[in-house]
């Protein structure tokens, strides 16, 4: 399998992240277990995760989901196959938004902890609080950067303005720089990437890995109505989608992937991939069934008639 690589960094990643927000969530530790297993027996090797997953859980501090990696990690001794990307900044039931370097440099440790290793290959801001000046929050990258304990750093929830400080500081200062983005960006919310972000991530050659790349699992096709978003925990955050417009996509992806002998699923996430500076979709599954329904995006190519047909549907 073709590996992509992240940025300027020396990381290589096969063309998919796996989403952790699930673990300790809609999946307990053994079937956490089960799914990064197959994962990985797939040849996949990214996986993404956040130090507030799944605070949601009990409006607690979070955590869940890196402890199960890191359990994962030690129970396999696979440290060494795997690329862990993990977050820092965001709110949870117990701290708000935080990109100081009070907060990063307490928090690197406790992921560190949780994950049961002694290094984080990339290392997100969270989200941005927008008061934190940026050369703080880079500072303390940097600091811990030259401390071995992260390889590298990578943004999600920024502003374009802050994204753009933050790179043009890190040039001119010599210190860490932003690498990868994760932003929102799928069939159905295209404008907020595209015409935001896309072009400051053409010129700084950053990789980029969006979340709800399915649209809460909108676009894997099983909500059609609105009984059937009662049918998951996940359900009520498609229903915004359910619309004219979240229809044409449905119905585009069930043509391309009846072609294709595909799901829609897929078909969504190979649209993604297609895209320029896609490193990979971020996605996550709770079944082996899912897992491989999703997986198969990476062997999927859309022609030009399938990229046109889901292009009008999703203007």
């Amino acid at each position: 399998m073709k590996k992509i690589k992240i940025g300027e960094t020396n990381l290589e990643v096969a063309p998919f992240n796996f989403g952790g927000n699930v673990f300790g969530w809609t999946l307990d530790e053994k079937k956490s277990f089960e799914i990064l297993d197959a994962f990985l027996e797939a040849g996949f090797n990214f996986i993404d995760t956040a130090d507030i997953y799944s605070h949601w859980v009990n409006d607690g501090a979070g955590g869940e989901s890196e402890t199960i990696i890191g359990k994962w990690i030690k129970a396999r001794g696979n440290r060494d196959k795997v690329v862990i990307a993990t977050k820092v900044g965001g709110a949870s039931g117990v701290h708000e938004t935080d990109a100081s370097r009070k907060h990063i440099l307490e928090s690197v440790d406790k992921s560190l902890q949780r994950l049961q290793t002694d290094y984080i290959d990339l290392y997100y801001l969270h989200f941005d609080d927008e008061k934190t000046p940026v050369e703080e929050t880079l500072g303390a990258f940097d600091e811990v950067m030259k401390t071995g304990k992260i390889r590298h750093i990578a943004a999600s929830n920024i502003s374009p303005e802050r994204l753009r400080e933050s790179l043009t500081f890190s040039h001119q200062h010599n210190v860490a720089k932003y690498q990868a983005l994760q932003p929102l960006y799928n069939l159905v919310e295209r404008a907020g990437y595209e015409n935001d972000y896309a072009p400051i991530v053409a010129e700084h050659n950053l990789t980029v890995f969006p979340y709800y790349a399915l649209a809460s699992g909108f676009l894997s096709g099983k909500y059609r109505s609105e009984a059937d978003f009662t049918k998951s925990p996940r359900g009520r955050g498609a229903a915004k989608y359910m619309n004219e417009k979240g229809l044409n996509v449905l119905n585009a992806l069930d043509q391309v992937a009846q072609k294709q002998n595909s799901v829609p699923a897929a078909v969504a996430l190979a649209w993604l991939s297609a895209q320029p500076h896609i490193g990979g979709p971020v996605a996550s599954a709770t079944s082996l069934e899912q897992l491989q329904e999703i997986l198969s995006s990476t062997a999927l190519v859309l022609d030009s008639a399938d990229l046109d047909l889901l292009e009008n549907a999703s203007k």
